[in-house]
C-alpha cells in the first residue's frame, strides 16, 4: 500500500559539513519518518507528513542550518511510499550527474580546540583533530560525493572509537570524513634534510620549538600546502630566511599565537572587534593592517611599507605550535621565488634543502593546493587580493536574467591566475596559482585543471582565454580546445576585469552599461592595442574605449615592468623638455641612456601601453624609492603608495587635464609635477590626487555623454587603497562599483571571462 510523502531536493553547500546528521537529528525531533543522502546533486530527503509538520520543517531547516552549510535552494516534490519505514534513517551515498558544491576548508572550531587542550580528552595535542564543522575539505577531496573512500583520507582506517563516532548521527563527528584520532589516523614526524627521522608524534611540536628559539628556520606541511617559519622578532633570522627563499623586499606573513598580540602589532585606530572577526572566521585568511611603528615585529617583515600581513593559527598544528612558542612566527609559503610551494614531502624535501633546517612533516596527502588567503578590511566591506584556502571553492550565482545552457572553462590571465568553471547558472573560481611563465607552476595549474574536470565533470561546450595571443594561459586553452574539439572565445582583459566586478553585484545582464575605470599595468585591447589605464563603456556583452592615459613606449618590453627607471626615461623623453638637465634624470642608469633612448625613438621593441602600473613606476624612479630592478610585482609601486601616506597636509595643485581627445594631459602633468618643490611624501602624494581627479573627471564626462551613473572601479591598481578614496571622494553623486569577494587584480580575470560568454551565449556572434 503506498502513502503519500515528499521528496526534499536541496542544493549548496550541504555536503561535509554535518548536514545529514542535522536532518536526522531535526526530523527525530518532530517525530517524522523517512530519509536522507547525499548525492551528485547536493541532499535528498524522503519524508512521511502531513501538510503542516512540512512546513515546520522546512522552516526549522532553513533557521538552524549548520554552520559551514549555505542552501542557495530547496525543491519539494510528491513521492509515494510504497512501504513507509517506521522512523528516519541516514543511507548511503548516490551517485549521478554533479550538481552540488564542494566545502572550503575551515579552521579549527572552538570545540575541537577545547578537545585538543583538555588533557584527559584522547584526541588530547591531537595535530589532526576536526568534525563535521571545521577541519580539511576541498584540499583533501577527490571526488563527488565528499566521502571517506573519496578523500585522501581512504587509506586510514578508523578504530572502533572512531567507528562510533562516525556512524552515530547525534555525535559531531558523524560522517566527518577527516576525522581521525592518534590510534589510526595521520601522524607528525620531524625530518632533516637527508630524511632522517628526529623526532615523532608529540615530541615534535617540542624538537621544532626548541628549534625555533635558537632561529633556525621549518619547513611545515599544512592542509593545503607547506611554510617556512622563524620566528617573526628577530631581524638576523628574518633576513636570512630572505637571503635563503631569494626573495628580498616582498612582504612576509605573520602567524600571531593569539589576538592579545594585536595591540602590540598594529596602529591604535583599527577596529579590533572586526579584525578579530575575519581572523577568526573558518577562512581564517591573512588580514593586512596598518603597522604599528613600535611594533616588536622585524623591521624587514615588510620593509618601506605601511602594512602588514597578519594571521592567527588555522589548523590544530599551528595551534600547537604557536601554544608552545608564544611568540610571531613568519609564516610564508615554502618556495623559491617564483616558483609553487612544495605539495608533497618528497617534493619538499628537495625544493627546500637551501632554505629549511628541519622539516615537519605529516603522511596525509595535500590534493589540492590552497594557498593563504590575503584580504584588507576597508571602511564598509572587505577587500580581497588573493582568494584560496577558506573561499574556494564558493560559487557566484549568476542573476535570474542569465539564461545561458553552456558549460564554460575560462583560463584566466597569466599573472595571478585562476581558472573558473561555469555550469548551471554557477560560478566557480579555482585556488590562486601565481605567474604562469614558471613551468612548474604552468604544470600544478594543469593538474589541478585535471583534477577539477574529475570532481565537477563539466560537458564542455566552450573554452574561453585572455585576448593577448602571446598569454601562456592562452595557448593552453588553444591546445585544449583543439584537443577536445570546442571553439575557443578570446575576451579582451579589461572588459574581464569589468565584468567580474558586475556580476559580484549581482549586476542584471540587461542592465544599462556601466563606466568602468580600469588601472592596471598591462591588457591586450582591440586593434592589437595594450592597454592599462581606461575609461571604457560597457556591459556583459560589449566593451568600448572612450579615453584614458595615453599611450608610452615600453623601452624593452618586459624588462619595462622589471625595471622602472625604464619608464621614467620614456615619460621624460615623450613629455618633458630638455628632461636631461632635470635632477630626476639622475635616477636612470647613465650607462643606459644613450641606447634606450635611441631605441625608444626609432620603435625598436617599445611597444605602446597606456599603462597605469608603468607609471607609478615612472614616479617611483623618478623620486629615488623604486629599485634598479624590482623583486616582486607591484614592489615600486607599493613604496610609492606607503611614502604619499605619510603626507598629511592640503593637497598641491598637481593636476592631469582631459585633452580633447580624452586622454590624460601627462605633459601638464609632468611639468607641474617636476617643479613642485617639497618633500617626497608630498610629491608622492600630489601624483596620486591628479591621477584620481584626471581619472573621475574623465568618468563624469563619460557619464554625462551616455546618460550613466554606475562606475566600475578595477585592475590591480585599484587596491591601492590611497587612490581608489580619492577617486571615491572626486564622484561622490554617483554609484561606484568595485570588488570584494574577488579580487580586482587579475586573479578575478577569470571570472569575467566565463561571465562575458555566458551573456553571449551564442559564441559565435562577433565579440
Amino acid at each position: 500500500m503506498t502513502q503519500n510523502g515528499s521528496e526534499i531536493r536541496v542544493k549548496g553547500k550541504v555536503q561535509g559539513v554535518g548536514f545529514r546528521p542535522f536532518i536526522w537529528q531535526l526530523a527525530t525531533k518532530l517525530g517524522l519518518y523517512g530519509n536522507v543522502s547525499n548525492d551528485s546533486q547536493g541532499v535528498l530527503i524522503h519524508l512521511g507528513h502531513n501538510p503542516s509538520e512540512i512546513a515546520l520543517f522546512i522552516e526549522q531547516l532553513k533557521q538552524q542550518c549548520p554552520p559551514l552549510a549555505k542552501i542557495d535552494s530547496i525543491i519539494i516534490n510528491p513521492y509515494n511510499w510504497l512501504q513507509p519505514p517506521e522512523q528516519f534513517t541516514i543511507i548511503t551515498s548516490q551517485n549521478g550527474e554533479i550538481d552540488t558544491l564542494i566545502v572550503p576548508d575551515a579552521a579549527t572550531c572552538d570545540n575541537c580546540l577545547q578537545e585538543l587542550n583538555t588533557a584527559s580528552d584522547r584526541r588530547y595535542l591531537y595535530p589532526f583533530i576536526n568534525c563535521t564543522h571545521c577541519g580539511p575539505r576541498f584540499t583533501i577531496i577527490k571526488q563527488i560525493p565528499y566521502d571517506r573512500p573519496n578523500t585522501t583520507m581512504a587509506k586510514f582506517k578508523l578504530c572502533p572509537l572512531c567507528q562510533r563516532e562516525y556512524d552515530n548521527p547525534n555525535d559531531r563527528r558523524f560522517h566527518a570524513q577527516p576525522t581521525a584520532c592518534p590510534a589510526c589516523g595521520p601522524h607528525i614526524w620531524v625530518s632533516s634534510a637527508n630524511g632522517n627521522v628526529l623526532a615523532e608524534k608529540s615530541k615534535s611540536i617540542d624538537f621544532i620549538v626548541e628549534k625555533l628559539k635558537y632561529g633556525h628556520i621549518i619547513a611545515i606541511k599544512g592542509m593545503g600546502g607547506f611554510h617556512l617559519a622563524c620566528d617573526a622578532l628577530q631581524d638576523q633570522i628574518v633576513q636570512q630566511l630572505r637571503q635563503r627563499k631569494q626573495r628580498p623586499h616582498k612582504p612576509l606573513a605573520v602567524m600571531l599565537p593569539n589576538e592579545s598580540w594585536l595591540t602590540q602589532c598594529i596602529r591604535s585606530d583599527i577596529d579590533i572587534p572586526r579584525l578579530i572577526e575575519q581572523l577568526k572566521s573558518p577562512a581564517a585568511p591573512i588580514v593586512l593592517v596598518p603597522i604599528n611603528l613600535k611594533s616588536p615585529i622585524s623591521q624587514y617583515i615588510a620593509p618601506d611599507l605601511n602594512e602588514i600581513g597578519i594571521m592567527l593559527p588555522s589548523n590544530p598544528l599551528h595551534y600547537l605550535l604557536l601554544q608552545h612558542y608564544q611568540k610571531p612566527l613568519v609564516m610564508t609559503s615554502a618556495n623559491l621565488n617564483g616558483q609553487p610551494p612544495a605539495l608533497t614531502n618528497e617534493q619538499a624535501l628537495v625544493t627546500l634543502k637551501t632554505i629549511a633546517d628541519y622539516w615537519l612533516l605529516h603522511d596525509r596527502e595535500i590534493m589540492q593546493r590552497a594557498d593563504d588567503s590575503v584580504i584588507r578590511i576597508t571602511t564598509n566591506k572587505l577587500e580581497t587580493l588573493r582568494r584560496a584556502r577558506g573561499y574556494v571553492p564558493d560559487v557566484v550565482n549568476l542573476t535570474n536574467d542569465f539564461k545561458s545552457s553552456l558549460s564554460i572553462l575560462a583560463m584566466g590571465a597569466d599573472r595571478k591566475n585562476t581558472f573558473c568553471l561555469l555550469k548551471s547558472s554557477q560560478a566557480i573560481v579555482s585556488q590562486y596559482f601565481g605567474n604562469l611563465t614558471a613551468v612548474t607552476i604552468q604544470q600544478q595549474f594543469k593538474d589541478t585543471l585535471n583534477i577539477w574536470l574529475n570532481i565537477y565533470q563539466p560537458k564542455l561546450d566552450l573554452i574561453v582565454v585572455d585576448a593577448h595571443p602571446n598569454y601562456i594561459s592562452h595557448r593552453i586553452g588553444l591546445e585544449l580546445s583543439q584537443h577536445l574539439h570546442l571553439p575557443l572565445l578570446p575576451i579582451y582583459h579589461h572588459h574581464a576585469h569589468i565584468a567580474a566586478c558586475l556580476v559580484e553585484h549581482q549586476y542584471p545582464l540587461h542592465g544599462k552599461p556601466v563606466i568602468g575605470i580600469v588601472l592596471d599595468g598591462l591588457g591586450y585591447g582591440p586593434n592589437h592595442r595594450l592597454w592599462g589605464g581606461e575609461c571604457l563603456i560597457a556591459d556583459y556583452k560589449n566593451c568600448q574605449y572612450f579615453g584614458g592615459l595615453p599611450a608610452v613606449p615600453l623601452p624593452g618590453g618586459d624588462l619595462a615592468a622589471k625595471q622602472p627607471w625604464r619608464n621614467l626615461l620614456a615619460h621624460l623623453i615623450k613629455f618633458v623638455d630638455n628632461w636631461q638637465q632635470i635632477p630626476e634624470a639622475k635616477n636612470i642608469p647613465v650607462e643606459n641612456i644613450a641606447l634606450l633612448t635611441q631605441v625608444i625613438q626609432q620603435k625598436i621593441n617599445s611597444p605602446l601601453a597606456s599603462s597605469t602600473g608603468r607609471l607609478f613606476d615612472a614616479i617611483a624612479a623618478a623620486l629615488g624609492i623604486a629599485p634598479t630592478q624590482i623583486s616582486w610585482e607591484g614592489e615600486a609601486a607599493c613604496k610609492l603608495e606607503s611614502l604619499a601616506c605619510q603626507y598629511h597636509g592640503p593637497a598641491p595643485t598637481v593636476n592631469m587635464p582631459l585633452n580633447n581627445d580624452m586622454t590624460l594631459d601627462l605633459k601638464t602633468f609632468w611639468r607641474q609635477w617636476l617643479s613642485l618643490k617639497a618633500s617626497p611624501a608630498k610629491r608622492a602624494y600630489a601624483f596620486h590626487v591628479a591621477l584620481a581627479n584626471g581619472m573621475a573627471e574623465l568618468a563624469k564626462v563619460a557619464a554625462q555623454q551616455h546618460q550613466l551613473s554606475t562606475i566600475v572601479l578595477s585592475g590591480g591598481v585599484i587596491h591601492n587603497q590611497l587612490l581608489r578614496q580619492l577617486i571615491q571622494q572626486a564622484l561622490p553623486d554617483y554609484q561606484l562599483l568595485f570588488a570584494s569577494q574577488f579580487p580586482a587584480n587579475d586573479g578575478g580575470i577569470a571570472l569575467g571571462q566565463a561571465i562575458i560568454a555566458a551573456a553571449l551565449n551564442d559564441f559565435q556572434t562577433n565579440y
